[in-house]
This record gives C-alpha cells, sequence and structure tokens, in this order.
C-alpha cells in the first residue's frame, strides 16, 4: 500500500494513524568530519568503536558510500532534501531553497511522526517550528551547564536524546536525528580537538601510522592552484606539520570518536530498553570524510576519497536476518538517505527529490541496475586561494576532477592508483578515456541541476 504525498503533504487516513505504533520509527546517528575508514568494522586496528561495529554486525555495511559535496552545510542539506547541492542551493552554511515540506522529516511531521534534532544544524537558522524537539548547538567542544558545571558536547548529544524518548506521546511513531558535532575540530581553539578526560587513557600506548602519502612530495603534485594560502594546508599546519602534533591530534580525534561510539551504544540500548529495537530503522553515517594529512591537506572540500568516503551502516527490521554483517560495494550516496527512509514507510518522494531508495541492495526488491558513478560538487569557499570549486566524474576505475575557475582537469586511475597520486590528463595513452569522461562529467552535472 504506497501513499502518495500531495503538494501540501496532508496527513494520511486516520486509522493509519491510529495505528501509529505499528509504523517504523527513524533513529539517525549523524556524526561529523569522520571518513569511511575510521571505524573497527572497516579494518581499522587502532581507533575503538565497538557500539557501531556491533550495529554493522547486527545489521549492513555500505562500502563505498560518498558524499555529493564533502562540507558539514551543504551535505547535511544534501541528507535532508536527497539533492544536490545544484538544487537545493545550500553552497555552505546558509538554508537550503528546498520547501521544508518536502525535506524527510517535513513529511514525516505531517505525517504523524513525532520528529527531533538533537545537537549540530549548520543551515542558517534553527528551524525550532519544524520540530516537535529540538536541541540545536555546535562548535564548541564544552559548554556549561546551568549550574556552572561543564558538559562535553557528545554527553550533551547524549542527555539530550535521552529526554527525547522522555517525551515521544504515547502510539506516535517518532524521527530522531542526533547530529554529533564530534570528531570535528574546535578550529578556534590551539588543541584542536578537546575529548573528555576519562578518554584520556585511550590510544596512549599506540602509535599512529601515518598515512603513505602524509608527504611533502604528495603536497607538491597537486594543481599549482593550491598555496599556502589554501585552507587545507593551513589547517594540515595547526594539525599535522611535526611528527608529534601528528600523533596528538590524531589520538584526540579518536578518542572523539570512540565517546560519539559510546554516545551510539546508550542510545542504542534506550531504544532496546523501550522495546523499540526491531521497529526502528536505524541509520549511522556521517557529512564528509577528512584528510589525515594525505596530500599534505587537513579537513575535506576536495574530490579525493579520504574526502569523499564516509561510512554508512544501515540496521532495517525489514531486512533478512540472514544477511544480518553483509556489506555492498556499490556507490550509495548522502542524497539517497532521504528516499530510502520515505520508501520504508510506503511514502512516494517528492518529484526533485534526486536520490535514490538503496534498501533493495540489502532487502527483497528491484532487481534495477544500480548507478556506476556519480558527478561531486564543491562551490568556491571566500575565495579560490582559500577553497577553490570543485567538480569531478567519479568511477571506480577512474575519476576525472575539474577546478572550474582555473579550467584545470585531472585524470587518475583508481586501480592502479587509490591514493589519486599520477595525474594522467597529459598522457597521450589516456586521452580517449579523458575525452569520454569529460563529455559524461558534463552530462551528469546538468542533470544534478
Amino acid at each position: 500500500m504506497r501513499f502518495t504525498i500531495s503538494l501540501a503533504f496532508l496527513l494520511l487516513p486516520l486509522g493509519f494513524i491510529e495505528a501509529a505504533e505499528k509504523r517504523l520509527n527513524i533513529l539517525i546517528l549523524y556524526a561529523d568530519d569522520w571518513r569511511n575508514d575510521s571505524l573497527g568494522v572497516e579494518g581499522n586496528k587502532i581507533v575503538q568503536t565497538p557500539h557501531i561495529d556491533r550495529l554493522a554486525g547486527q545489521g549492513f555495511r555500505f562500502t563505498e558510500h560518498c558524499v555529493t559535496t564533502a562540507i558539514c552545510g551543504v551535505s547535511r542539506a544534501s541528507l535532508y532534501t536527497g539533492q544536490w547541492m545544484s538544487r537545493h542551493g545550500c553552497t555552505g552554511f546558509k538554508e537550503f531553497k528546498t520547501p521544508w515540506a518536502e525535506t524527510f522529516p517535513g513529511i514525516l511531521r505531517a505525517n504523524g511522526y513525532f520528529t527531533g534534532h538533537v545537537g549540530k544544524w549548520h543551515n542558517g537558522v534553527h528551524p525550532i517550528e519544524h520540530y516537535d524537539f529540538g536541541r540545536f548547538y555546535h562548535g564548541r567542544h564544552w559548554y556549561k551547564n546551568e549550574d556552572g558545571s561543564r558538559i562535553h558536547v557528545t554527553k550533551r548529544n547524549e542527555r539530550d536524546a535521552l529526554e527525547f524518548f522522555e517525551v515521544i506521546p504515547e502510539g506516535k511513531p517518532f524521527c530522531l536525528t542526533v547530529a554529533f558535532f564530534a570528531p570535528h575540530a574546535e578550529d578556534g581553539h590551539k588543541d584542536q580537538f578537546l575529548p573528555q578526560p576519562e578518554s584520556m587513557k585511550l590510544y596512549q600506548d599506540v602509535k599512529i601510522p601515518v598515512p603513505e602519502n602524509a608527504t611533502q612530495e604528495s603536497w607538491e603534485r597537486l594543481p599549482d592552484i593550491f598555496t599556502d594560502k589554501n585552507e587545507g594546508r593551513n589547517r594540515w599546519r595547526w594539525r599535522f606539520d611535526t611528527p608529534e602534533k601528528f600523533q596528538r591530534m590524531m589520538k584526540n580525534y579518536y578518542r572523539m570518536i570512540s565517546e560519539v561510539d559510546s554516545t551510539c551504544g546508550r542510545v542504542l540500548a534506550e531504544l532496546e530498553k523501550r522495546g523499540l529495537r526491531e521497529n526502528t530503522l536505524v541509520i549511522f553515517t556521517t557529512d564528509n570524510g577528512y584528510y589525515h594529512a594525505e596530500h599534505g591537506l587537513a579537513d575535506k572540500w576536495y574530490p579525493h576519497q579520504e574526502s569523499i568516503r564516509t561510512p554508512l551502516i544501515v540496521h532495517d527490521p525489514r531486512m533478512d536476518k540472514a544477511k544480518a554483517g553483509g556489506t555492498n560495494a556499490n556507490f550509495v550516496l548522502n542524497v539517497d538517505v532521504a528516499p530510502t527512509i520515505l520508501a520504508a514507510l510506503d511514502y512516494v518522494k517528492p518529484k526533485n527529490m534526486q536520490g535514490r531508495d538503496f534498501a533493495p541492495l540489502y532487502c527483497k526488491g528491484s532487481t534495477r541496475p544500480w548507478r556506476k558513478e556519480f558527478f561531486y560538487e564543491h562551490a568556491t569557499l571566500r575565495s579560490a586561494n582559500f577553497i577553490p570549486a570543485s567538480e569531478a566524474l567519479v568511477r571506480k576505475d577512474f575519476k576525472y576532477f575539474y577546478w572550474p575557475e582555473q579550467k584545470v582537469e585531472q585524470l587518475f586511475d583508481m586501480k592502479n592508483d587509490p591514493h589519486e597520486e599520477n595525474d594522467l590528463v597529459k598522457s597521450p595513452a589516456y586521452q580517449k578515456r579523458l575525452h569520454e569522461m569529460r563529455k559524461r562529467f558534463i552530462e551528469l552535472k546538468e542533470r544534478a541541476k
């Protein structure tokens, strides 16, 4: 039985609302600046993420999940709207242009869901009026309670998420996004990553491996548009320009990841305690990847793998239990989350929503072919010297970069050069491939609008 959402997104029939307890609840655990391989289940032998690893073992993991724009505000807008930046219109941290009634939280609330948002909101004015329960904050790692005591931002996320479960009206389905600020750095602080004191015992006696392309030579292989004024290089100096600093920063970054993992475990335990786990679609993902000094850079923004690949783990009660712990290596994108949620609830997605329902990749259903490529985009921030615009056509075998302000192209053989170090754009042997990818890039860029 499918319900088509009208332009006004009218409420479902009364009988359906009375049976609300049978509808799936939605829980999104949404972390910040956390790339795909910063999880134990992804093969990272150092970082400790037992609760998220357990979620992956009980659910399903997408190993090639990517974002269509690697920056906090834009990626979040794409999550809510199911649209590329070119369509939703948020190019940085302002409100997206898509009507709220066409976002997945807006649609769910209009159809009887109790909706909540806890933590980071990076899209303009906090949309308090659009949520039944709203707690919006980010930017700092430590806050003051009313009694003057301090609370870490991740503990505040936990406290507020648990409060949400206390106030859900009886019989109502819910949709909650727990939007962690961690492990995002506190950019204005000299120490960048400020974990909780009890976490400092973690990773004390380990040495974090330095990526093989975290080198001066890799930095120098970037296009000439990258200068010392580039913000990625600037933040590399904040975090990674000495071996001692690299170890200190990465250990604190991992400590904050483990803190988020702990809170995820506490929230999932609350679901279990309340008997809601088996009727809740749980999604763990993050807003963008993160350079750990690869290419001589820090943060995100650009189309390299470190920047665009993020975790995606789904625990879906509809999934055959025999598939628990399974993985899929198709390109699933952040724009696919909204249509997947709507389809799980049997709602027809708005016509302007561009993503696809990925549930058929782990549930019985459609055998339609899945995407083999996608268009990546990022706008200029402040100036081309600071953060230049970048675009890409991403495939598993080759990746085409385009820097639109400078009209610079790059081409990488992803199978033989997974770290994207050897630019083939001028190689005579790859001109046919370059021409084909350039043409396809233009087609996908037009479709994103």
